[in-house]
């Protein structure tokens, strides 16, 4: 059997999915969660063979949730599932170690169908998702510069940020700096819309 959690933050669509995939003879639906950062303690508790996450959710993306799982070396695959073709989301998918990067309009079966060829170990990758970020400007922030910019969008403050990251003021206050020269935009606002429309955050 195979033990499966799905995080969407839409319950209706969550509830929906859930139970298209219990009725496959070899799927069983373990666990549910409306947002990232329960998707996290439930994999981590539940520990699932495989596990369903929305690329947009509240408190924590999909992707950060996959890039926390392949940080904690936890053994479930993930498959990413998004109504979005955004440059540079596909890329830290693929860098985030994910099983699976599935369009949300396919149908029950195909996704079942995915499940199990990844349980044998292929990847599914929609290619409409994949040619959609080919081509896609690269993400011109490193990856330090990206965890300000997530800080920033999630409210922190520079010395809330500075004590999170054992920076100094100052050190943040440059990276903010260097993050508005690189993007281009003037003020934190702009740069947190452009990162997120671009999937560079």
């Amino acid at each position: 059997m195979i033990r499966v959690m799905i995080a969407e933050d839409q319950g209706m669509l969550r509830g929906a999915l859930g139970a298209l995939l219990d009725l496959e003879e070899d799927i069983e639906v373990v666990g549910q969660a409306e947002n990232g950062e329960r998707a996290l303690s439930l994999i981590t508790s539940l520990k699932p063979d495989v596990c369903l996450l929305d690329i947009e959710m509240p408190l924590m993306s999909g992707l950060e949730v996959a890039e926390e799982l392949k940080k904690k070396k936890l053994d479930c695959r993930v498959i990413i599932v998004t109504t979005f073709a955004r440059s540079g989301y596909f890329e830290r998918a693929v860098k985030a170690d994910v099983h699976g990067y599935l369009l949300k309009d396919g149908s029950s079966e195909d996704l079942a169908a995915s499940i199990r060829n990844i349980m044998k170990g292929k990847r599914e990758y929609a290619s409409e998702l994949v040619f959609g970020s080919i081509g896609g400007e690269s993400n011109p922030l490193t990856e330090r510069e990206r965890e300000v910019l997530r800080l920033v969008a999630k409210g922190k403050t520079t010395k809330e940020i500075s004590n999170e990251l054992f920076l100094s003021a100052g050190t943040v206050r440059n990276y903010i700096s260097e993050i508005l020269a690189k993007l281009q935009v003037k003020s934190r606002i702009e740069a947190i819309t452009l990162a997120e429309e671009k999937g560079w955050m």
